[in-house]
């Protein structure tokens, strides 16, 4: 009977942890140097998806991306693109072999992106709002 318990409380406790990882706030985020003060849903989504994006005079934005398995990936370009994860694979092969775009340089946590945007003035990334500090600066946040 205790083991059943016990099953149920994880089973449990992954649903939470699952959950809060499906309606994290996610933060787009840039150098705090960069002239980039704010951005629209679709100049990020260019920018991440390989297309031009309109930035102001002299502002460039090389992105980087979280690895492929991590769920805050899924649901940045979901939100942010309306893409899914296969989508956005495609989207960048064709681009690649096309030799039309480079995929955005992919960083093995987010801890990782934020240390890249920090040290790098032309960066931008995504990472959870929890995680921002006075490193980098929110352009926007991506619900």
């Amino acid at each position: 009977m205790k083991t059943k318990h016990t099953l149920h409380t994880l089973v449990a406790a992954s649903l939470l942890v699952m959950a809060q990882a499906a309606s994290a706030q996610i933060a787009v985020i840039v150098n705090p140097k960069s002239p980039l003060a704010s951005m629209t849903p679709d100049q990020v989504s260019a920018i991440f998806m390989g297309k031009s994006a309109q930035l102001p005079s002299g502002a460039t934005a090389q992105p980087a991306d979280l690895p492929e398995s991590n769920a805050i990936r899924e649901q940045f370009y979901s939100k942010a693109a309306g893409k899914t994860s296969a989508q956005v694979k495609a989207t960048w092969a064709r681009l690649t072999f096309s030799g039309k775009a480079t995929p955005p340089r992919e960083l093995s946590s987010a801890a990782d992106v934020k240390k890249h945007v920090a040290g790098n003035v032309d960066a931008i990334g995504y990472i959870e709002q929890s995680a921002v500090d006075a490193s980098v600066k929110v352009v926007l946040v991506v619900e």
